[in-house]
C-alpha cells in the first residue's frame, strides 16, 4: 500500500490541533508534529477521494503545504538516520529502539522496531501513552488484541510483560509484513499472531485486553466488535484521539457495557483506558 504524506506548517501547536482534528474525519491514519510543521499519512488511493477538500481547507486557512508520495526505501533510509530511542518513564521503564542502537541496561523493557510504512516508534504521543498506560498491568497468562497494531510495538510490550497470546491486526499489507519482522527481531513470535484485516477478523474471538490505538471514527464503529469480544472485566485501551474526543468515545462505550476508568493526556492527544462491567 502506497501513502500520501501532507507536509503542513503551522503557526502554533493550537493550530496543529485544529488541522489534526480536521483530517481525522479523513483517511489519514498517523500525524506527527515537530518544529512547527505537522506530517499527516494516508493511503494514495483513499486520499484521492478526499484530496480536493483538504486542499480547499488548507488554501482558506492560507498555511504553506505540500503532498507527496512516500517510498518505502526513502522511508526506511531517512528513519534509520534520524531516528531516536524513546523512553518511557515508568516502573519498569520502557526504552523502545531501532535494531542499529545498543540495547539498555538491565532491568529495562527494550523493545526494538524497525518500521517500514506502519506507524508505532513511541515518538508520536498516542503510542507513548498507551505504553505509558499498560505499565503496571497484570498481562500474565492473558490473551489479548492489538487493533490496528501498525509495527507491532504494543503487542510487543504486553507479551513482554508476560502477555499469553496477542492477535496483532492491521488492515495495511506493509504493516503486517513489518509486524511479522519485528516480533521475531523481540524474540516473541510464538506469543504473537500477526492477522491481515479489519475489525471483521476477531469476530468469535475472546480477549482478557484489546489495545486499541486507531482514530476517533474508527473506535466508534468498531465498539460493538470490541463489546463482543471482551471478556467481563476485561480492559479495553483506546487513543489515536484528541482530548476533545474523549466524551464521545466515552458515551459510545457506555452503550455496550465498557466503562471509562481513567484517561491520560499528552500534547492534545488521549488514551483511555475502559472496563467491561
Amino acid at each position: 500500500m502506497e501513502y500520501v504524506e501532507l507536509k503542513i506548517s503551522a503557526k502554533s501547536d493550537e493550530q496543529a490541533e485544529i488541522f489534526t482534528a480536521f483530517l481525522s474525519d479523513f483517511p489519514f491514519d498517523s500525524f506527527t508534529y515537530e518544529d512547527g510543521t505537522l506530517l499527516a499519512y494516508a493511503p494514495c488511493e483513499e486520499y484521492e477521494t478526499c484530496a480536493e477538500q483538504v486542499d480547499a481547507m488548507l488554501r482558506e486557512c492560507d498555511t504553506e503545504f505540500s503532498c507527496s508520495k512516500v517510498e518505502q526505501q526513502n522511508w526506511n533510509a531517512e528513519w534509520e538516520e534520524s531516528f531516536e530511542p524513546v523512553e518511557v518513564n515508568s516502573i519498569p521503564p520502557i526504552r523502545i529502539r531501532a535494531p542499529h542502537h545498543p540495547a539498555p541496561a538491565e532491568g529495562v523493557i527494550d523493545v526494538v522496531i524497525a518500521p517500514r510504512m506502519s506507524f508505532g516508534t513511541g515518538h508520536h504521543a498516542t503510542t507513548y501513552l498507551m505504553s505509558r498506560e499498560m505499565i503496571g498491568r497484570d498481562y500474565t497468562g492473558k490473551v489479548g488484541l492489538d487493533m490496528g497494531s501498525g509495527t507491532g510495538v504494543l503487542a510487543i510490550i504486553a507479551a513482554k510483560f508476560g502477555a499469553e497470546r496477542v492477535d496483532a491486526v492491521d488492515i495495511d499489507d506493509w504493516a503486517y509484513e513489518n509486524c511479522i519482522e519485528n516480533i521475531a527481531q523481540n524474540g516473541v513470535s510464538d506469543r504473537i499472531v500477526p492477522i491481515l484485516g479489519d475489525a471483521s477478523a476477531i469476530e468469535g474471538k475472546s480477549y482478557d485486553f484489546i489495545l486499541a490505538n486507531i482514530n476517533r471514527n474508527i473506535l466508534i464503529a468498531d465498539m460493538p466488535r470490541y463489546a463482543a469480544t471482551l471478556r467481563e472485566g476485561g480492559e479495553l485501551y483506546m487513543s489515536g484521539i484528541l482530548e476533545r474526543d474523549v466524551e464521545d468515545v466515552r458515551l459510545r462505550a457506555a452503550e455496550f457495557g465498557i466503562e471509562m476508568d481513567g484517561a491520560r493526556f499528552r500534547n492534545g492527544w488521549a488514551v483511555m483506558r475502559c472496563i467491561k462491567k
